[in-house]
């Protein structure tokens, strides 16, 4: 008997549907599936008070860790032969209750010497929270072997003002009726399930060794040089807001608050103002920076973390 576990965080239900439609080409011929999800305390509602979502910024950043759930006694018991990490990015990092597990002493117990497939379902930029996930799995001593990527196709800044609306509204449907659905469409969340097939063959192998490969064949990783760039610099700047932000106070606070509504407006600059600017830069730099963005595109497509 083969053991997987599927731990995952899903606020608004959509990854779990994503995870759950892999599991179906992976369970049976011998593999037993098991679920832990990871319930942070105090929970975060959907849809998101405007508030609360801006105000998580800094903790979310900088991965400073919360409360959550312990897995059951029965999830703790088992020694698994493969782990399914479904995930979301908030800003431009990792979940704060999936940070929170990974960093806790129950993610070492569970994913040491495990391989681990990450899954994650985001609106685009992802590349970093990727790479900081990876920091996070060796910290735990696991074995990434697999990762797959389902984003918002939809360019941009469309996606900016549909997003908004479901995490707000709660309602995933077409705003204004004239803006296309948020998030992953329903056929990739549909179509998930082609990933579970080289992943159930891996496994009743053993042999992880060409997994990444197909997935990529499945498209399961599609890198956009322009957000890779978007995203590094993204991150270098809310490393400054981050930072500046958490000194003054925890959440809720006055003089925190007032310094998370400058950030707000910020953030509506940089999405409507600053990107199209660095796409400008980024298309006149494209052909002389071609090598380099083939390299990327091979790197952040990989399982491997360089440390460099």
């Amino acid at each position: 008997m083969k053991e997987v576990l599927i731990i995952y965080y899903s606020q608004t239900g959509q990854l779990l549907t994503i995870l759950e439609n892999m599991a179906k080409k992976i369970e049976g011929d011998g593999i037993q599936i098991s679920y832990y999800e990871i319930i942070p305390e105090p929970n975060y509602g959907f849809p998101w008070k405007q508030r609360g979502f801006y105000d998580s910024f800094p903790e979310s950043f900088l991965q400073i860790p919360s409360g959550f759930k312990a897995p059951s006694p029965t999830v703790l018991k088992k020694k698994y032969d493969l782990v399914i990490l479904g995930y979301q990015v908030w800003y431009l990092t990792p979940s704060i209750p999936v940070n929170s597990f990974l960093k806790s002493e129950y993610a070492k117990e569970l994913l040491q010497d495990t391989p681990v497939v990450t899954v994650l379902a985001c609106r685009n930029m992802w590349i970093q929270a990727q790479e900081k996930m990876k920091r996070l799995l060796k910290s735990a001593e696991a074995q990434l072997v697999g990762h797959i990527a389902l984003v918002d196709r939809h360019i941009n800044h469309i996606s900016v003002i549909t997003i908004s609306h479901w995490m707000f509204s709660g309602r995933k449907d077409r705003y204004l009726g004239i803006f296309p659905k948020p998030g992953v469409s329903d056929k990739d969340i549909e179509d998930a399930k082609r990933f579970g097939t080289p992943i159930k063959e891996a496994l009743l192998n053993t042999d992880y060794s060409g997994l990444q490969q197909k997935i990529i064949e499945r498209k399961g990783v599609k890198i956009n040089p322009f957000l890779v760039l978007t995203d590094k610099r993204g991150n270098v700047l809310f490393s400054k807001w981050a930072n500046h932000i958490i000194k003054k106070g925890g959440p809720g606070e006055p003089e925190r608050l007032k310094w998370i509504g400058f950030f707000r407006y910020y953030l509506l600059f940089a999405i409507w103002i600053i990107a199209p600017i660095v796409f400008v830069v980024f298309l006149l730099t494209y052909f002389p920076s071609y090598g380099k963005r083939k390299k990327e595109k091979a790197y952040y497509s990989s399982v491997v973390l360089n440390e460099n």
